[in-house]
């Protein structure tokens, strides 16, 4: 194999791995920043201390998205930053610019909305708010980490200081 062809290999196959924990590293202070509103809306949602202090752990394997109070504490997080509509879906053109004002957020913005909004889709016929968002949230952990741009708990860990 000729010299140039074995560096264009090992550039492409060097700069998938780049890319993906960019996007990841990007996800871990969009996480971080929106945490940071968790306790606001702890006692508004009805969230027990067990179920925010696990909450903090939401992009671990063993964390599973099931409580109804989860939907309602998104819902009142999203409001903190104008992500959602009043119908409880995202607000497309908000949750772009949110994104993006992290650094390097522009390499995540489109998939992240393309992947809740995909996941809204699926969930769309439950009327119920906080039961509807707390299916979408599940969804969108499951694809973010299928798609590889969940961030490891350590990332984030890292990043919290950041948004205190």
């Amino acid at each position: 194999m000729p010299a140039a062809l074995r560096f264009l290999l090992l550039c492409l196959v060097l700069a998938v791995p780049r890319s993906v924990v960019g996007t990841a590293e990007v996800m871990s202070h969009v996480t971080a920043h929106f945490g940071k509103s968790l306790e606001e809306c702890r006692e508004e949602s009805g969230l027990s201390e067990e179920v925010m202090e696990e909450f903090h752990h939401f992009w671990r394997e063993d964390f599973e998205v099931v409580h109804r109070e989860l939907g309602c504490a998104i819902i009142c997080m999203s409001n903190k930053f104008q992500l959602m509509e009043e119908d409880a879906r995202m607000h497309h053109e908000n949750m772009h610019d949110y994104i993006k004002s992290f650094p390097e957020g522009e390499v995540l913005s489109s998939k992240m909305v393309a992947l809740i909004h995909n996941c809204e889709k699926q969930f769309n016929d439950i009327e119920e708010d906080c039961s509807r968002v707390v299916k979408v949230a599940a969804c969108f952990k499951r694809d973010a980490k299928r798609d590889g741009i969940a961030p490891e708990v350590t990332m984030i860990e890292a990043v919290m200081e950041h948004y205190k």
